[in-house]
This record gives structure tokens, C-alpha cells and sequence, in this order.
């Protein structure tokens, strides 16, 4: 979904603004949270996306975004990213990343989370795990004016200790009145992101896409969007919106009732 423009370094109020976008988005997923389990279909949720966006008087990022058609992304298993919203049911055992951006007074704020459905096999909560730790990793490696690669030279090593791989081909992005703007933030280390820093006043997010196979990805040829698992092993991702300060970075998107740092996706 990346339809890039320039960087943006946002003036306080634009910060607030963001700010402002974060916390609205952080509301609609704990609304979302208490459906995502056994039997509702993938559907129901985008209409619960719909509704509450709706009835708050907001809008949906994705909607009419380079013409896909729902109001999230509802990722199933093998699907790391961009899965549509459809009449699958979510069945015990199941793991699905949903991933919500609202449009407030014309700001972005954007996550994802992975949700585990019933009684999960080991190696679809590991990858979860991986994927939450990841996040919170370079999360708390960043710092005013790093290079953007701090984020994947600690995400890779992780990952490669855990036995699982980093998807290279989708990656985070900067945030402001666009959806996408730049710099690129990729969750492994390469020269663009060696070259990119992260400035006070810059929006980004961080999404680490963690397979517990290759890292290898296909998008399905038909509806253009939905991207597997090339070898079919389950995938997942966890997403904050990230505002840089003078302090260090701050989490725009964190919920009231979902996962924090340090979480265990035990049994």
C-alpha cells in the first residue's frame, strides 16, 4: 500500500494532531478486541471497523486507498499482510493480524495486532511472540536522530535467533496527513535506511513482519492484494505509530486493553 511522498517534520500542534489520531485508532482496536475470537467472519469485522469509524465521525485510511475495498486488513496464518476482509470464519487455532488506520481531522494514526483464536499450535505462538518482541525491541533501540536501520539491526539478529525470517518486501512508512510518506522504514538493514534518520518531529511506523519459514512472500494475482507465506508457514505482525521527540520515541497508538511491553503469549 505504499504510495510515498516527502518526509514531514510536524510543528507541536501537528504532533498533537497525531497524537489525537493515535489514541481514536488505539480506541477503535480495543472496541475490535472483545469480537476477534472463534466464529466471527472477517467481514463482520471490517463492519465493525465501519460502524464505529462511522459513528465517531471519522474515516477509514484504507477504503477507496489505490481502490481496495474494505475498511482493515484482516491477515489469517499464512497471510502476513493486506488480507481482504471476506466470509472466512475464524476458527480455533487460528492467528489474525488486523490491522486498522483512521483518518482524524484529517491525520493518520495506524497499527496492527496479531490475535490468537482458541488453543494455538507452538509454532503459530512463537511467531506471535517474535513478532511482539520484535516490535518492542527496536522500538526501545531508537533514539533522536538514529539511522533508520537501528530498527532492522535489531529486529534481523532476533528473528534469526528464534529460527524465524523478516519479510523484506513490505516495510513501515512515515505518517502525517498521508497515509504513506517517506522515509521507508524497513525492518531489515540496507543502504537507504543506513543513509535515513529519524528526526524530532518525525511519524513513522514500525511493523515487523516475522514468518516462521522463509521469508519469502507471493501476492495473490487475483485480487492484487493479499500477500502469503511463499512456503504456506503462518506469519505475523505487530504495528505502533511512533512519534520521535527530544526524548526519544513515543508510542501514538497504545491501547487501553491489549498487549504491552513484555507481554507472554503463554497458554
Amino acid at each position: 500500500m505504499l504510495k510515498k511522498q516527502k518526509k514531514l517534520i510536524l510543528t507541536e500542534g501537528q504532533q498533537d494532531s497525531m497524537r489525537r489520531a493515535g489514541r481514536v485508532n488505539a480506541r477503535l482496536m480495543d472496541f475490535l478486541r472483545p469480537h476477534i475470537v472463534a466464529g466471527i467472519k472477517t467481514q463482520q469485522i471490517d463492519d465493525l471497523v465501519v460502524q464505529w469509524t462511522n459513528d465517531h465521525g471519522h474515516k477509514a485510511a484504507t477504503l477507496g486507498y489505490q481502490n481496495y475495498t474494505k475498511s482493515c486488513c484482516t491477515s489469517v496464518n499464512d497471510v502476513i499482510c493486506h488480507g481482504i476482509p471476506d466470509g472466512y470464519e475464524l476458527q480455533d487455532g487460528d492467528i489474525i493480524n488486523v490491522d486498522i488506520t483512521t483518518i482524524v481531522d484529517g491525520w493518520h494514526g495506524d497499527q496492527s495486532e496479531t490475535f490468537l483464536i482458541g488453543d494455538v499450535s507452538d509454532e503459530r505462538r512463537a511467531v506471535t511472540q517474535a513478532a511482539f518482541d520484535c516490535l518492542y525491541m527496536a522500538i526501545d533501540a531508537l533514539q533522536p536522530g538514529c539511522p533508520v536501520s537501528t530498527i532492522g539491526e535489531v529486529i534481523v539478529p532476533e528473528a534469526d535467533r528464534r529460527g524465524f525470517t523478516v519479510v523484506r518486501e513490505y516495510v513501515g512508512h512515515g505518517l502525517g496527513r498521508q497515509f504513506h510518506l517517506d522515509p521507508s522504514i524497513p525492518h531489515f538493514p540496507n543502504r537507504e535506511s543506513r543513509k535515513d534518520r529519524l528526526y524530532p518531529g518525525m511519524c513513522f511506523t514500525v511493523e515487523p513482519m516475522i514468518n516462521a519459514g522463509s521469508r519469502y512472500t507471493r501476492c495473490d494475482k487475483k485480487d492484487g492484494w493479499t500477500v502469503r507465506t511463499k512456503d504456506g508457514k503462518p506469519s505475523a505482525q505487530f504495528e505502533h505509530t511512533i512519534l520521535m521527540t527530544d526524548k526519544g520515541p513515543e508510542i501514538l497508538t497504545l491501547t487501553e486493553h491489549g498487549p504491552r511491553r513484555g507481554h507472554q503469549f503463554i497458554k
